[in-house]
């Protein structure tokens, strides 16, 4: 294949139930995309289903097999064989817009034809609960400004709950080896890292106000269902040790940039406590307690900004009380937001 506008990794494991649905939806971006199954070692019909669609979209469709490796190495994976000028990640049980997708490659075709030179391209996604009466949609219309070419420095204030994950944007695929990204093998929750680690690296960005991902939530074994996060609790708290690791005051030049990685920290400290508390095991108490001397530890400044927020202070209380009541706020935040 020659290059291509827009390369999409799929990484899939045991997808045969759903991943057509996923692959369909994005055959609509015709030649200009490049769709890269990347078979994780299933057990299932995974691997012939991606193999089908390659024979019969040859020039679209690229299937690869590896033994498993996980998500994130499917999406290291991904990344090595891309050919296109952005990249994207589209999880094998979510599904995208036909008409958000069509406006999505029409700013990548123009920012590539007036030799501009796109970092991220952002765009909204819905929380698509199965069952749900009300589907919550991410948006950032109040943050940033809308289509147009913007930098950090033109960033407004995210809300608490709000903040860009990996369904939210498209990079570009040079930035992206510039900064020599390369994700943990056998560990879930990495889109986080896949998100915040470019951020630094990123000048100039373009926001637009369409759904363009569908983000399923609904099935029992979904890494993002409560009880199998609960689980997997210790896959959760080495992303988080992993994102504080690399956030560096020193190596971050713009402080909206610092500000937002630095919010993106505290959020993912609220998720680790929250499902620490949310067990109700006594081991994870004392693993949350790790997880906030780790961070006080290894980014003193980091642990005092953090702290003098609503969500740090209230996630660090120790204590029968405290627990309970943080329990009681996310189940009242999960609510609000409509997530798992």
């Amino acid at each position: 294949m020659s290059e291509k506008l827009l390369s999409v990794a799929v990484p899939c494991y045991n997808s045969q139930a759903y991943m057509e649905k996923c692959i369909d939806s994005l055959l609509a971006g015709g030649e200009e995309v490049e769709i890269i199954i990347v078979d994780d070692g299933s057990k299932d019909e995974t691997a012939a289903i991606a193999d089908r669609y390659s024979k019969q979209y040859p020039t679209i469709v690229k299937a690869v097999h590896q033994e498993n490796g996980g998500h994130g190495e499917a999406v290291n994976t991904g990344l090595a064989n891309s050919t296109g000028h952005f990249f994207k990640v589209v999880d094998s049980d979510d599904w995208v817009d036909r008409n958000a997708y069509k406006k999505l490659l029409n700013i990548m075709r123009d920012s590539l034809n007036n030799d501009d030179k796109l970092d991220m391209l952002i765009s909204n996604f819905v929380y698509d609960k199965q069952g749900a009466h009300h589907k919550k949609v991410m948006s950032y219309h109040n943050v940033l400004p809308k289509d147009r070419y913007f930098t950090w420095h033109d960033v407004g204030h995210f809300r608490v709950a709000q903040y860009i994950l990996m369904h939210s944007v498209i990079y570009r695929t040079g930035l992206l080896r510039e900064c020599g990204l390369r994700l943990p093998k056998h560990t879930f929750y990495v889109d986080n890292i896949f998100i915040f680690n470019p951020l630094p690296y990123v000048n100039k960005m373009y926001y637009t106000d369409v759904v363009f991902y569908h983000y399923f939530i609904g099935r029992d074994d979904q890494s993002v269902n409560e009880s199998v996060m609960i689980k997997r609790i210790d896959q959760q708290l080495r992303v988080n040790r992993l994102m504080i690791d690399y956030f560096d005051y020193d190596a971050i030049t713009e402080r909206p940039c610092m500000k937002y990685m630095q919010n993106y920290v505290n959020i993912m400290m609220t998720i680790s406590s929250a499902f620490c508390v949310l067990s109700k095991d006594e081991e994870n108490y004392k693993k949350k307690h790790e997880l906030w001397m780790y961070l006080k530890e290894k980014n003193p400044r980091l642990y005092k900004n953090i702290m003098h927020t609503f969500l740090g202070a209230a996630l660090r209380w120790e204590g029968k009380a405290s627990r309970a009541v943080q329990r009681a706020g996310y189940r009242l935040f999960q609510k609000i937001i409509g997530f798992n």
